[in-house]
């Protein structure tokens, strides 16, 4: 072994941050590691990771929200799990501190940190998103929206036509990328099918509406293959609108920089993302967007110099993207570079460690895929753009086979086969949000 900074022990690697980068760079290090050769530490508040890309299809109820979930502890046996959150990294002094629950603040040393810590919904200030918008990024929130759709179709049914019914029907979405329109298609294709078990609510009586600051949709595929998708929704009664800004939603009265008012009691919030705001509390060198800047091989850099000791990877990092197709010359933050970029992270950790070669991350695209609702899809790799069914197809078959680990996989697909047979799943649960409620209220007290 050629670099032991531990002293008497083995080198210590510290990852933080439980999501794609995070558990595939732990994954990956289990396999490459000899017995002994280094010990490998985890640090997420979660126990899991989620897949984002199945979101939208949580909330449409075409996948039950635990399977879009994979347990780090079924997962990772060798890696020593904490369920805390790292609060600060001192990088000079190679010690992460770390919060848990219950505890007092401790610190952890290392030899080489790994900074996987994703990226959060980014917002601007505008007034009543931070009260009134949910975000699409955790499997908390599209539970959340799944509820509260299945919750506003009931209220509605018992009320006459009028305004409180309307703010009840009327779905919005901000952001027109790729998560934005997946959400808002699923939300549309959801309240159709449920439509049909609400006698007292029309197709006519739902809204959904679209907001996206931009003059197009899914900058991620041909202009032409937007316009489809545009055309698309059209025909399914979801508006989308272009070059608008929203400037409003305090207490879920949205104003749009077009002059259009209206009132809704879901407003999902999708209009990009940012790099964790937690590696402002670290020592480490960010770029003017708050990402750690990176080497192709995945080691954090100050400038040219490299930072020994330190890796990153996923939609924290800025990390050169080789192929050319980058934004900006750097990776765009998406579930396909994290897990790819993790695993050679991974290798190349090992190779310093045994003073092999390390090698850079070059990953060309492979096409973009989505689906907009059961049965309609859109795919693009380069000049070529398939719609529709066949599309849609691709979308399950690709994202199906993505899904972290084998058991994950077959529960996804099973699911699909089952919801084939009995149809899709209906239910939602809102009151889990006070789930002592019922005891709470009939519970027996003792006397004053």
């Amino acid at each position: 072994m050629a670099e032991n900074n531990n002293g008497a022990g083995a080198p210590r690697i510290l990852i933080v941050g439980g999501g794609y980068a995070g558990f595939y760079t732990a994954f990956k290090l289990e396999q490459l590691l000899g017995k002994g050769e280094a010990e490998v530490t985890l640090v997420d508040p979660l126990p899991y990771l989620t897949y984002q890309p199945f979101l939208p299809e949580v909330v449409g109820g075409s996948i039950e929200a635990r399977h879009v979930v994979t347990s780090h502890r079924r997962h990772l046996k060798k890696t020593k799990l904490v369920s805390g959150k790292v609060s600060k990294i001192d990088h000079k002094k190679k010690t992460a501190t770390v919060e848990i629950e219950g505890l007092k603040p401790q610190k952890l040393e290392y030899d080489h940190v790994v900074v996987t810590a994703g990226a959060v919904s980014r917002t601007f200030p505008i007034p009543g998103v931070a009260d009134n918008c949910i975000g699409m990024k955790t499997i908390e929130e599209a539970i959340e929206v799944r509820n509260r759709i299945t919750e506003n179709l009931d209220k509605a049914a018992q009320l006459p036509a009028g305004p409180a019914r309307d703010r009840l029907l009327t779905f919005v979405v901000v952001g027109g990328g790729f998560a934005g329109i997946e959400t808002f298609a699923e939300m549309r294709s959801f309240v159709t099918y449920l439509l049909k078990f609400y006698p007292e609510l029309s197709f006519e009586d739902t809204h959904f509406h679209l907001i996206e600051a931009m003059g197009r949709i899914m900058p991620e595929v041909s202009l032409k293959t937007s316009e489809w998708v545009l055309a698309n929704l059209d025909k399914r009664a979801a508006k989308v609108h272009l070059n608008t800004q929203l400037q409003s939603a305090v207490d879920g009265k949205i104003e749009l920089s077009t002059g259009e008012k209206f009132e809704s009691d879901v407003i999902v919030w999708t209009a990009g993302v940012m790099a964790h705001p937690f590696v402002r509390n670290t020592d480490l060198p960010l770029d003017e967007r708050g990402r750690i800047t990176a080497k192709a091989s995945l080691q954090v850099v100050n400038g040219e110099k490299v930072v020994e000791g330190a890796w990153t990877a996923g939609d924290v990092s800025a990390v050169p993207d080789l192929s050319g197709g980058g934004v900006g010359g750097f990776c765009v933050p998406n579930a396909q570079h994290a897990v790819r970029q993790a695993k050679l992270l991974a290798k190349n950790i090992v190779a310093q460690l045994r003073g092999e070669k390390i090698v850079d991350y070059i990953h060309y695209n492979k096409g973009a895929v989505a689906g907009l609702g059961v049965g309609v899809g859109v795919f693009q790799y380069k000049g070529l753009a398939i719609k529709g069914f066949i599309a849609w197809c691709m979308h399950r078959g690709y994202h199906g086979l993505a899904m972290p680990m084998w058991e994950r996989k077959i529960r996804v697909f099973a699911g699909w086969i089952w919801n084939f047979v009995l149809r899709r799943d209906i239910v939602g649960i809102g009151a889990t949000r006070k789930p002592t409620l019922a005891f709470e209220t009939f519970a027996s007290r003792p006397k004053a």
